[in-house]
């Protein structure tokens, strides 16, 4: 069983910048856990993936937020971060950390559907 916890979130400006962490309950990636990712949900639209990263530090992003969001690992810490640079209007939204165990860890492969650990989420608004 993984457990994840978020924290993190909050509001800024348009342009602002947050880090997202998410702890997880033991070691960040083991067989339950080789694949981990970040998903964000806003009110009314579907969840959708913002990034990947594997147990071999191989990351994936949507196209949305490529060259603005980078996630990152501390092993020693078991957590996971997203770092959130150039926010907009449009990146609000509710944001999920979850794993999973798969080889084709990737944003273009798996569906929030792919995922059984997920944490409780951490809100995020960007005002203009």
């Amino acid at each position: 069983q993984v457990q994840l916890v978020e924290s993190g979130g909050g509001s800024v400006q348009a342009g602002g910048s947050l880090r997202l962490s998410c702890a997880g309950s033991r070691y960040i990636y083991s067989y339950s856990s080789s694949c981990m990712a970040w998903f964000r949900q806003a009110p009314g639209k579907e969840r959708e993936g913002v990034a990947t990263t594997n147990i071999f530090g191989r990351t994936t992003y949507a196209d949305s937020v490529k060259g603005r969001f980078t996630t990152s690992t501390d092993n020693a810490k078991n957590t996971l971060y997203l770092q959130m640079t150039s926010l907009e209007v449009e990146d609000t939204a509710m944001y999920y950390c979850a794993a999973a165990s798969s080889s084709r860890c990737a944003i273009t492969t798996m569906t929030f559907a792919d995922f059984p650990y997920w944490g409780q989420g951490t809100q995020v608004t960007v005002s203009s």
